[in-house]
């Protein structure tokens, strides 16, 4: 590659993407463009530029020609608090559209100093390998011996092998089966939903191990100092309490509260044994200890120790909300132990556990009413839950029909199952109860990724003092566009979303930060448009891999009937269906939800097919 100095980035950025064949294991560095990157800034956003560049909307993402990348951002490397993030961005498996996961990590870090501002991959090795990116050495070793390890066990047989220098990000006995909501991990942590695991298993590759000497510089370094600090001295404040006091877990009580808590496949919204799956309760019963992601000054993150001391579980179990809700109430399951021991192992097999639980809860309804005869599988059940589990790891017996999630689950079962399963185009729902928390089914039915509560945090908007949850009101559209345009901010940043309460403006801060960091000129206006690019972007990306109008929607269940110990959750589907319309009409599409060709032009969206 030949590039203009005037052309390259000052600061911030490499200005240049490494693309990898591992069939070949050729690679080449492109450039990037300075435009490009301002207008699409790293992560999420500069993920899918580089999907749409590389023309991966119209590939089978479990082909060798699929792409999966791996991005980086401006604030990698910086002193800013959260910034240690990277993003893995594909063609989903579980869904047919766009997926993008973030995970917090050194990886991040290390991945960067190899030069580049992402990492793509395509082909398939010939066997089971892992991948070395060194600067811009690139080399595919073989690694049977590798295959069939948990993600902890691979990891640490990598640092054995090649060193700590070395960080990797891996897949567990999931990836490798390709269940289609597979995840890639690192140190503990997930890029945890959409099935990017699935992605990599199907190249023939366990793990990616990057290692770099090159660092990017800082347009303003002493000033950058200077607000690194005062941003760490906010991540303490009030805005981020419940983290470091309880972490994302706190919510299970309140939702329960507001009768928001999916409880058995969404048949009920609050569930009679909550209270022994809180945080507050499993601080009484485990030890408990608290860690923080990579250059992060929040620690969110919440281990508990096991109830036994001879138990075999000595390392504990990172507790999320998510997690107790997908495998506790959702599943029916109130006997923490079981919980605990199903979120760990869907950590170990590399599995989310939100599609895990929501694809399981799908399947334990289904035979309740006689649909499918696995009379085993049944809610309340824990064994039930850890053996489901275990099988879809290895897409054993039933585990693989559950391995392709409640979607396709529902096709196959039939009895039109469909209209009870518990997802958004193939993507299983998180633990918001949409016909309580209505803004935040608005959220879900239009993102790109599917139900997502990570790219539309519209539940904000229903539990905030006042709130109108059990109806859309005339603003819901609009909350559901700026909640949206604000996580599209954050997610190419990249910072943790746990700052989005410590931020007063966040498009005029996050613009300081980036003019200290790349030099650029940029304002919080210029931002606002950044924002709406990225997930016009994203739509334009599904578009054109098949998205109609039909998939911005919510399964029946949810306009057909109300929560049966909350008959006032009800969702209208007239009204529901003109928020969809309104939402349309706030980002300038078509009332239907398709992009016209001078709005792409306008945003610098490329439009035209991809040659060659």
């Amino acid at each position: 590659m030949t590039t203009g100095e005037a052309d390259r980035p000052r600061h911030g950025n490499h200005g240049c993407y490494l693309r990898i064949d591992v069939t070949s294991q050729a690679s080449e560095s492109e450039r990037i463009d300075q435009q490009a990157l301002r207008r699409f800034l790293g992560g999420s956003g500069l993920g899918t530029y580089l999907l749409l560049r590389e023309g991966a909307a119209e590939v089978d993402p479990l082909a060798p020609e699929a792409v999966l990348a791996f991005v980086f951002s401006p604030l990698v490397g910086s002193p800013l608090t959260t910034s240690a993030k990277f993003a893995v961005v594909s063609k989903s498996p579980l869904t047919g559209r766009l997926n993008d996961s973030l995970a917090s990590s050194r990886f991040a870090l290390e991945g960067k100093k190899t030069g580049h501002d992402a990492i793509l991959l395509r082909g398939k090795a010939a066997q089971p390998s892992v991948l070395l990116v060194d600067d811009d050495q690139v080399r595919v070793e073989p690694a049977e011996d590798l295959w069939g390890l948990s993600c902890p066990d691979v990891e640490r047989s990598l640092k054995k092998r090649y060193g700590p220098d070395y960080q990797a990000a891996v897949i567990g006995p999931a990836g490798e089966q390709q269940v289609r909501y597979a995840t890639i991990s690192h140190d503990g942590r997930h890029a945890g939903r959409g099935g990017s695991g699935a992605v990599l298993g199907s190249k023939n590759i366990k793990a990616v191990l990057v290692r770099g000497s090159r660092r990017v510089t800082w347009s303003q370094p002493e000033e950058l100092v200077e607000l690194a600090k005062e941003l760490s001295k906010k991540s303490f404040g009030p805005a981020t309490a419940k983290y470091r006091e309880l972490g994302t877990a706190a919510n299970m009580l309140l939702l329960n509260r507001l009768k928001a808590l999916p409880t058995r496949n969404f048949q009920q919204g609050s569930f009679e044994q909550a209270v022994e799956l809180s945080p507050e309760q499993l601080g009484v019963t485990r030890t408990k200890t608290r860690t923080s992601c990579a250059a992060c000054t929040i620690g969110c993150e919440h281990i508990y120790g096991p109830i036994d001391d001879d138990s075999k579980d000595s390392t504990g179990t990172r507790v999320e909300y998510e997690n107790l809700f997908a495998l506790g109430s959702l599943c029916g399951v109130g006997e923490s132990d079981d919980v605990l021991r199903a979120s760990r192992r869907c950590d170990e097999l590399g599995l989310d556990t939100i599609s895990a639980g929501g694809t399981i809860a799908f399947a334990m309804e289904c035979v309740e009413r006689g649909y499918w005869d696995v009379p085993w599988l049944q809610f309340g059940d824990g064994k039930a839950l850890l053996q489901a589990i275990e099988w879809i790891g290895k897409r054993h017996d039933v585990g693989d029909m559950l391995a392709e999630g409640s979607r396709c689950l529902a096709e196959k079962i039939g009895h039109d199952s469909i209209q009870f399963a518990p997802q958004v185009k193939g993507l299983e729902i998180p633990g918001y109860e949409p016909r309580a928390l209505q803004t935040m089914g608005l959220g879900f039915a239009v993102a790109a990724r599917g139900a997502d509560h990570n790219r539309s945090s519209a539940y904000e908007v229903d539990i905030a003092e006042g709130a109108q949850r059990h109806n859309l009101p005339p603003t819901a559209a609009a909350q559901a566009v700026e909640t949206e345009n604000r996580a599209a901010i954050m997610d190419s940043l990249i910072l943790c979303k746990f700052l989005r309460g410590v931020f007063g403006d966040l498009y005029g801060e996050a613009a300081e930060m980036l003019q200290q960091v790349t030099g650029w000129d940029v304002d919080g206006k210029e931002l606002e448009e950044t924002a709406q690019r990225i997930v016009t972007a994203k739509k334009w990306f599904n578009i054109r891999a098949g998205w109609k109008p039909a998939e911005d929607t919510l399964p029946a269940r949810f306009l057909n009937e109300s929560l049966a110990d909350d008959q006032q959750a009800q969702i209208s589907k007239t009204d529901f269906q003109q928020a969809v319309r309104a939402y349309n009409q706030c980002r300038g599409w078509s009332d239907d939800g398709w992009i016209q060709t001078d709005q792409l032009e306008q945003l610098g969206i490329d439009h035209q097919p991809p040659t060659g």
